[in-house]
């Protein structure tokens, strides 16, 4: 998936990613050779999981 599909599934800003990318709390992605990235639906739903039930 890409950046804005997930962040339009979250309902969060681009920047919000990016920050969370900063401090190594988003979810594991995939930088393609044009440079932008990707995140793979199985890291996303495995990240989703495991936040605090709090958080989520």
């Amino acid at each position: 998936m890409s950046v804005s599909n997930l962040c339009d599934e979250l309902e969060i800003a681009r920047s919000t990613f990016y920050d969370w990318r900063a401090k190594n709390t988003a979810p594991p992605c995939i930088k393609l050779p044009n440079g932008e990235l990707r995140i793979r639906r199985v890291d996303f739903d495995a990240w989703l999981n495991a936040l605090p039930k709090d958080a989520a």
